[in-house]
């Protein structure tokens, strides 16, 4: 299954900034950039088994490969945003889907 190694890439990523969560503030900067190193190694990883995908066309549901890009690419943008930020003005955070499962479109047209 191709997912795997996206799977644990990303719960890899999660546990590194829940562990890390009671660093030293000097420290944080260290760990939010191995954080943004860890996110591009998941993003390749994700366009390497969307590669590889062999999703037939009358599968029920596939993995919604665009959709983890999009959000790996947003949680990689608020890492930049607190390391760097514009403006000292509250931001609007959009939310994560999380939901990577797509359904695809039956063969069968209906009566």
């Amino acid at each position: 299954m191709p997912t795997t190694p996206i799977r644990c890439s990303l719960l890899f990523v999660l546990a590194t900034i829940h562990l890390n969560s009671d660093a030293a503030p000097a420290d944080e900067e260290a760990q939010l950039s191995l954080v943004r190193q860890q996110l591009d190694v998941i993003e390749r990883l994700t366009a390497q088994a969307e590669r590889s995908s062999n999703a037939q066309p009358n599968e029920r549901y596939r993995f919604d490969y665009p959709q983890l890009i999009q959000d790996i690419q947003r949680i990689r943008q608020g890492v930049q945003d607190y390391l760097s930020p514009s403006r000292a003005q509250p931001r609007d955070p959009a939310e994560l889907i999380g939901d990577y499962r797509l359904d695809t479109p039956s063969a069968e047209s209906s009566p």
